[in-house]
């Protein structure tokens, strides 16, 4: 039955999805969903199906139906060969390992029917780099992929004021393209790209200008190679391994697909941006979710909170700081106390703030109010499984809304005491 097959798969969709309720059933017995829904049908089976996902309190994207939509249609093309008798078992085996990536190379592929295997090809090849060391360091590379003319492409580097370095000849990533080590040496995913086409024949190198890497968070979160793909034709993208072994694919709008730990997942700024879009100006929760996505590759830990309330009830909550009453460390943070959120990420600061323990509080005008703040956990009202910054998390949101890095990388939203989205 196809929705025994789903089971098997319906942990890696919900992963990607951020933690939402997946479900296939039959068409006819379409179950009511609770909260924020995609319903899309699929046919598997000679029989009419209905797949949908649920989430309470965070909206899905549009990018996320869409991902969905090719999910299914992928499942259903691949489900046909369950009927072969006597390879059913294989089958599952082959649609469970490979259909997530699958899924993530038909929405790279857009309308362009040729590009499918391509790339899928070259993420099959990052995929086993993800996995490689070179001299006790991880493997990194980039290849960004145009979608238009060389003349076009030329002109997009000159305006960025990058180096265009061309080949002599196209070389086609294969699978030996990565038996050199200079290409996972040399060409890092951060200063140097290979440059291909969708087809895969790399015919360049770029060199992205020092002067685009303006701080740590814009290095980390490739700012500068969304801007790149922006302006190399509809459908380009670009695919990192970075120093993290996470293997990252940047689209157009800024969206970043990420392979961490065996499996996919979106970090799309639009779900970030609905939960924070009533507690904080627009511009503030823009540098703050980069941030914290760059803490998050970087595996750096924090918990973040927006507060609306007062400074006295706040008081309240406080039951110390880190450091204590260190006058040094107290010196530091009145320093820095009042300043905006994209100030402090100019300077670099941001980071340094977000790194360090304790939560850090901000208001809605994106001012920092507090950091190192170590807030009262008998606030948190229901049993919490989990360390230190879920306890604190689940406390403070009872506050304000909430934001949690963990050190291993996931990136967890918090509301009324409760977990409502995931991602990584």
């Amino acid at each position: 039955m196809p929705m025994t097959i789903f089971e098997a798969l319906s942990g890696n969709i919900s992963s990607f999805l951020g933690g939402a309720d997946v479900l296939l059933s039959v068409a006819d017995e379409r179950p009511e969903l609770d909260g924020h829904s995609i319903a899309i049908p699929v046919l598997a089976d000679s029989k009419e199906l209905l797949f949908s996902a649920t989430r309470r309190s965070v909206p899905f994207t549009r990018h996320e139906e869409a991902f969905c939509g090719e999910l299914m249609t992928a499942f259903a093309m691949l489900y046909g060969g369950f009927r072969q008798e006597g390879y059913a078992a294989q089958f599952r085996t082959a649609l469970v390992a490979s259909i997530m990536d699958i899924t993530v190379a038909r929405s790279l592929r857009g309308d362009h029917r040729k590009g499918f295997w391509p790339i899928q090809q070259l993420i099959q090849l990052l995929k086993s780099l993800s996995y490689q060391k070179y001299e006790g360091k991880p493997a990194t590379t980039g290849v960004i992929i145009h979608r238009t003319t060389p003349a076009e492409l030329r002109s997009v580097m000159k305006m960025r004021k990058h180096t265009l370095i061309p080949l002599k000849s196209s070389q086609s990533i294969d699978t030996d393209f990565f038996d050199n080590p200079l290409t996972y040496r040399f060409i890092d995913g951060t200063n140097l790209f290979f440059l291909a086409g969708i087809q895969m024949q790399v015919n360049g190198v770029v060199r992205i200008s020092g002067t685009a890497l303006m701080n740590e968070v814009e290095r980390q979160t490739q700012r500068e190679i969304f801007s790149i793909i922006r302006r190399s034709g509809n459908g380009a993208f670009a695919v990192t391994v970075n120093d993290a072994s996470d293997i990252e694919v940047l689209t157009s709008p800024a969206r970043i697909m990420v392979r961490r730990k065996g499996m996919w997942s979106i970090f799309d700024p639009d779900i970030f941006r609905s939960f924070l879009a009533d507690s904080i100006d627009r511009d503030s929760a823009e540098d703050l979710i980069w941030t914290l996505y760059a803490l998050s590759k970087m595996r750096y830990g924090t918990v973040v909170m927006v507060y609306k309330g007062s400074g006295r009830k706040l008081a309240l909550l406080k039951k110390g700081a880190v450091g204590g009453s260190d006058p040094i460390g107290r010196l530091l943070i009145e320093r820095v106390q009042k300043r905006s959120i994209s100030e402090l990420k100019q300077t670099g600061t941001l980071l340094r703030i977000l790194s360090s323990d304790g939560l850090t509080i901000f208001n809605s005008k994106g001012r920092l109010v507090d950091t190192g703040f170590i807030i009262d956990t008998s606030h948190a009202r229901e049993i919490v499984a989990g360390g230190g910054r879920t306890t604190a998390a689940c406390a403070a949101s009872h506050f304000g809304k909430v934001i949690k890095v963990s050190q291993d990388g996931p990136i967890e939203l918090y509301e009324n005491g409760t977990k409502i989205y995931k991602f990584g």
